[in-house]
């Protein structure tokens, strides 16, 4: 028996790992692909790979060497003496133990941190050939003429801004009236104008209908997506599709109701504040526990923290679908582990920041003012821009906007919510405000480097 059974070695899992080894903790890792998870392998790593390249020759050969050089390091850090990486599947036998192939591990706790995958739309024609999701787009090895996008939310928007870079015509269809919609909506129409200029057809308030393949061999290989925009039936001819329409907890297998946990509607492990999972429990009459006594007939086993064979069962990162975001994992392990371990921490999870990794960036952290707004909650929308900064300027990158919301007199920092250059770096030094607690004008009060873009944070007004 081990302190630690961890389901993925993603983002969330190896850094849970790595955390609960240095403090002593004997932790058995499972993973059934690459260590690293999507996020390293087929998601954040291999997107912002081809963000920073200047074609996609040399995108494909940066991405060779990228990911391999990135999942040694994560082999190295699950190498530890306290870590066991077992590669396979894992399922649930009972709330203390995990199958992988024809071996068992019990452990006293457990975290499930098996990740998404992506959620395609119900139309016809969605699994012809040449319709791929994100994975698929990053294998293909030949640059399509043209791409039909079909969703503007990160994913989207990324590869849009990508593919539009590296030379394909680009078409994005968009459901909402708006892209981005956990972003000021401000912010991301203007986004969307930049890339408007840049040769980005979009098509926003509108549904796909079907995408059918060509039956003209002239035509082999080509699609048609058919949509509806404004009550009008419209189609767009294309060489691939990208589906990025949002992702999914993937479960499927882990035998999850052998440990009694029920999962939500969408298919999300639900979890209490500490990340615990608080499905309704099973019972397991005459079932073994850890300890050697027998569980009976109306004991439960996952009855709340420290009761029942089956308590200290974790679910982090994407499969909790509370924040779907590589960081959001990473953090919630860390005190999952914390929470095992009796340490306090603060870390404040609702302080939450996100990037789109577009040409422009943006980025934001807190509610945008539209969900202020219909929270009722009062506050001050404080801008500043780009065109104003000494580096912007200096750098060619004058396109961008800082929002900064606030308490009403300078008060505490809400959110901030940010368009441009390194619009990434900026939210991270408001968010470290926010964690604080700290109001604008402490964040004015703060020395900044002169000449550096994040001077436009403390030019709002």
């Amino acid at each position: 028996m081990t302190d630690l059974i961890i389901i993925g070695a993603g983002p969330g899992g190896y850094k849970a790992a790595a955390h609960a080894a240095k403090n002593g903790l004997k932790v058995t890792i499972i993973e059934e692909g690459h260590v690293g998870g999507t996020c390293l392998n087929v998601g954040c790593i291999p997107t912002k790979t081809y963000v920073h390249s200047a074609s996609f020759e040399e995108a494909r050969e940066r991405l060779a060497q990228v990911v391999p050089q990135l999942r040694a390091g994560v082999e190295t850090i699950l190498s530890h003496p306290n870590i066991t990486l077992v590669r396979g599947k894992a399922s649930f036998v009972d709330g203390h133990t995990v199958r992988v192939g024809d071996e068992q591990f019990t452990a006293s706790n457990i975290i499930i941190a098996t990740g998404s995958d992506s959620k395609l739309i119900p139309v016809p024609g969605i699994d012809s050939s040449n319709v791929v999701d994100s994975t698929g787009l990053l294998q293909l090895d030949t640059l399509p003429k043209r791409l039909c996008i079909i969703g503007a939310g990160v994913i989207g928007m990324e590869f849009a801004s990508v593919f539009n870079r590296f030379g394909s015509e680009v078409t994005v269809i968009e459901f909402l009236k708006e892209c981005l919609p956990a972003l000021d909506s401000d912010i991301a129409k203007r986004l969307r104008k930049q890339m408007e200029k840049k040769g980005v057809t979009f098509y926003m308030g509108a549904g796909v209908k079907s995408i059918s393949p060509s039956s003209s061999p002239v035509r082999e290989g080509e699609l048609t997506v058919f949509f509806e925009q404004k009550g009008k039936e419209l189609s767009v001819e294309t060489d691939v599709v990208l589906v990025a329409t949002g992702r999914k907890p993937r479960t499927e297998g882990l035998n999850l109701e052998a440990a009694g946990i029920t999962m939500e509607r969408n298919g999300a492990i639900p979890v209490d504040e500490n990340f615990e999972v608080t499905a309704n429990p099973l019972s397991f009459p005459g079932e073994g526990r850890p300890d050697g006594q027998k569980v009976s007939g109306n004991e439960s086993p996952s009855s709340g923290r420290g009761q029942g064979w089956a308590s200290h069962i974790y679910a982090i990162g994407d499969v909790n679908g509370k924040q779907m975001l590589a960081h959001a994992a990473e953090m919630q392990g860390i005190h999952v582990v914390n929470q095992i371990l009796g340490i306090e921490d603060n870390i404040r999870f609702e302080v939450m920041p996100a990037a789109i990794f577009t040409s422009p960036e943006a980025a934001c952290v807190g509610p945008s003012e539209d969900m202020l707004k219909e929270a009722g909650v009062s506050c001050e929308c404080h801008k500043a821009f780009y065109r104003a900064n000494g580096k912007a300027l200096a750098m060619n990158e004058s396109e961008g906007m800082v929002k900064l919301f606030t308490e009403p007199g300078e008060g505490r920092i809400l959110s901030a919510h940010v368009f441009g250059a390194h619009a990434a770096d900026l939210v991270q030094e408001v968010t470290a405000y926010m964690t604080l607690g700290a109001t604008l004008r402490q964040l004015r009060d703060t020395v900044h480097i002169h000449p550096t873009l994040s001077e436009v944070l403390i030019e709002v007004n």
